[in-house]
C-alpha cells in the first residue's frame, strides 16, 4: 500500500494493536457555516477509543449528537467545510495509518472498500436508480476483485452470503425493499473483504426482523474477525449485538465500557436517561432540548441541560474497563458519587 510519511505512525512497546484494529486519539470534527450565520458547530469533541477486530463497538446517542460525523471522520467523507483535528490509526502488521490526515488520493484507491467498508443509512438511496443492482455489484466486483475471472459467479456468491435471492439482483433500486437495498450495499461491503466494517444507522426503516437480521450480520462479520463499528440510536439493537458500547451526546462521550454493564448497570445519567425512554423501561422522555453545538461550555453537556453541576473533565476510568466522563471538584468520583451526580 502506498503511504504517506505524515500520516504513518510505527507504534512501540504497548502501543502495537492487531491489523484492522481503529484507535481513534482525541478526534475532534468541526464544520464551519457561512452565510448570515457564521458559526462553528462541534460536531465531535475529544473522542478517544480502540476498536479491536472480532468485536462490534457501537456509538449511540440521540440523533444530532455526532455519531455519523465520527463515521465519516473515520472514512473520510466530511463535506469541504468540515475540519479534523486528533488522529484515527488504521493499524497494518507493523505500522498504522493516520485516517484522519490522509491524503484523498490514498484513501480512495487504497482505503475505502478495501480497508474500510461503510453499510450506509437508508441504502437504497446510495444506489444508482436506473442500474439493476446486479450491475451495480458486478461493477463493485471488478474494481475491488480485478483478478476476478467469473465475474457471474462472484455475484451469486455474494448473494447468497447476504441472504438476497438471485432473481432480486436483476431488480432497480425503486423495485427493492428496504432490507434487500441494505443487502444489495452488504453485498458490495463484501465484494472487498475489508478489515473494518462501519454500518451507519443499518436498522433506519426497517421493521423488527428485518433489523434483527441486519444486526445478526454484523455480529457474523465480527466473528469472521472484522472490525465493526456501529453507527445507531437503536440501543435495543446494540444490546443484541455489540461486544462494547460509547454512549455520545452533544459531540462528547460520556459512558464507555462493555455493553452487558453499560446497558443494564449505567453510571452516567445520561445512559440511565436513554434506557429510561425505552418502551421496556417506561418511555419516560429525556428532560429538555439538547444543546447547540454552536455553543457548547466547558462541563458536562447533559448535566447542563438538566441544571445540575458537574465540571466535565475528561473521561476517568473507575475499574480499568469502564470509562465516564463526569467529576466534580479534584477528586475521583465513586461508583455512587458518579449515579447520583
Amino acid at each position: 500500500m502506498t503511504t504517506v510519511d505524515s500520516s504513518i505512525s510505527r507504534p512501540g512497546v504497548g502501543h502495537a494493536l492487531p491489523r484492522g484494529s481503529l484507535r481513534l486519539e482525541s478526534l475532534g470534527v468541526r464544520f464551519r457555516l457561512g452565510g448570515r450565520r457564521r458559526a462553528i458547530v462541534s460536531a465531535v469533541t475529544d473522542v478517544s477509543l480502540t476498536m479491536l477486530p472480532g468485536r462490534v463497538l457501537a456509538v449511540v446517542g440521540e440523533s444530532g449528537c455526532g455519531k455519523s460525523a465520527l463515521a465519516s471522520a473515520v472514512l473520510g467523507l466530511l463535506p469541504p467545510n468540515g475540519e479534523v483535528r486528533g488522529r484515527a490509526f488504521l493499524h497494518d502488521t507493523d505500522a498504522a495509518l493516520d485516517l484522519a490526515h490522509c491524503p484523498e488520493p490514498i484513501l480512495a484507491s487504497h482505503i475505502r472498500g478495501r480497508r474500510i467498508a461503510l453499510i450506509p443509512q437508508s441504502a437504497a438511496t446510495h444506489l444508482t436508480p436506473v442500474r439493476t443492482a446486479a450491475s451495480q455489484v458486478a461493477e463493485t466486483v471488478r474494481t475491488l476483485e480485478p483478478g476476478c475471472r467469473n465475474v457471474s459467479k462472484r455475484l451469486h456468491e455474494l448473494a447468497d452470503e447476504v441472504g438476497l435471492d438471485h432473481d432480486d439482483l436483476d431488480r432497480y433500486p425503486h423495485e427493492l425493499s428496504g432490507g434487500m437495498a441494505q443487502r444489495v450495499a452488504l453485498a458490495m461491503v463484501l465484494a472487498g473483504d475489508p478489515d473494518v466494517v462501519v454500518a451507519d444507522e443499518p436498522t433506519t426503516g426497517l421493521d423488527r426482523a428485518l433489523a434483527e437480521r441486519a444486526v445478526a450480520i454484523l455480529r457474523t462479520l465480527a466473528d469472521q474477525g472484522r472490525t465493526v463499528l456501529l453507527v445507531t440510536h437503536d440501543i435495543a439493537a446494540a444490546n443484541r449485538v455489540a461486544d462494547d458500547v460509547a454512549v455520545m451526546y452533544a459531540s462528547r462521550l460520556l459512558e464507555v465500557g462493555p455493553a452487558a454493564q453499560v446497558l443494564n448497570e449505567p453510571w452516567h445519567d445520561y445512559t440511565n436517561a436513554l434506557l429510561s425512554a425505552l418502551p421496556e423501561h417506561g418511555l419516560i422522555p429525556l428532560p429538555g432540548p439538547p444543546p447547540e453545538l454552536t455553543d457548547l461550555g466547558s462541563g458536562c453537556p447533559f448535566h447542563q441541560r438538566v441544571a445540575g453541576d458537574c465540571d466535565g473533565r475528561p473521561m476517568l476510568s473507575l475499574d480499568g474497563d469502564r470509562w465516564v466522563a463526569c467529576g466534580r471538584g479534584e477528586q475521583p468520583m465513586s461508583v455512587q458519587d458518579v449515579t447520583s451526580c
